[in-house]
Order: C-alpha cells, then structure tokens, then sequence
C-alpha cells in the first residue's frame, strides 16, 4: 500500500453524503448562531465573569475545530465503489479474523473503512490502524503478524473478507 493509499479515506456514497450536509450546517446555521449568542453574550458588558460568553466561545471553538476535521476527512475521500468480492481485504470491506490460536466462536467482525460511516453495531476500523495496515491486500485464510500499539507482536487468520453493503 502506497503512502498516498494510506491518506485516503473510504467512505460510502452516504457516509459522504451525510458529511457533505453536517458541513454546510456547520458553516451555515451553526456557525451564524454561534455567532448571535457571542454578540449577545459581548453585548451584556464585563466579559471576565460572563459565563454565556465564555460558553458561546468554547462551542465556537469546538464547531471550528469540527468543520476542520469534516473538511480534511472529505479532501481525502474516496467515495467507494463496493470494492470486488474476492476475499482481499481492502477499504470497504467486512472483516471477519480471530487471533491465531483462538476458537472460530471468538472471532471477531469489523468494517475496514471510515469512522465516519459508522454503521449500526458494526465496529470500524481505519485501514491506518495496526490492524488495518496489516491486513490489507491479504486474502480468507491468511495469517498475518501485526504490532499492536502496546509493542506485542500479534497474529491474526483472517476468517472472510465481503465487501460493505448499507
């Protein structure tokens, strides 16, 4: 996997929809209420013990730093196609692997993609993860060693590889 690959996002068609819409109500309707709430909170005087203020400026500060990080996620999208259904892991795809050595009832699920697509009761993982890096462009039935973050070398067979559907 190229660093450029590494970068990139994996978004759905929707996740990419939905992060499109929350950054224009940030920009928009939020940001401009943020801004009235400032103004009237300045408008009632000394600022040192004005706990609106001090409030309006914290939320402020927490949608700028929002629109940020929506804008950054979708300057590094790559809206998905569903990627081929030939059991290679790859971004957008349902992952399922135990760690060697475990029972196939300990397996565990997850989708290799985005944060932001959070799907209902599905655990994401980016493929900037240790695990995700690791796994990536192997096929069903491979064992891969990885790293976790606390120094422990790990490994892992992964069990099926499916492409995403919502």
């Amino acid at each position: 996997m190229t660093q450029t690959d590494q970068n990139t996002i994996w978004l759905t068609q929707d996740a990419y929809d939905k992060l499109r819409a929350e950054l224009e109500d940030l920009k928009g309707p939020q940001r401009q209420e943020i801004i009235a709430r400032i103004s009237a909170a300045r408008d009632e005087g000394d600022l040192k013990e004005n706990g609106g203020y001090h409030a309006a400026k914290d939320e402020q500060g927490r949608i700028e730093a929002r629109i940020r990080q929506v804008e950054d996620i979708l300057r590094r999208a790559e809206v998905g196609e569903t990627p081929p259904d030939d059991g290679v892991v790859e971004p957008g795809m349902v992952v399922t692997y135990k760690f060697e050595g475990d029972d196939d009832d300990e397996a565990e699920t997850f989708l290799l993609g985005a944060r932001e697509i959070e799907p209902e009761g599905l655990t994401v993982y980016s493929p900037q993860s240790p695990l995700g890096a690791a796994i990536i462009d192997h096929k069903i039935g491979e064992t891969v060693e990885y790293e976790a973050p606390n120094g422990k070398m790990l490994k892992v067979v992964i069990l099926d590889a499916k492409p995403y559907t919502s």
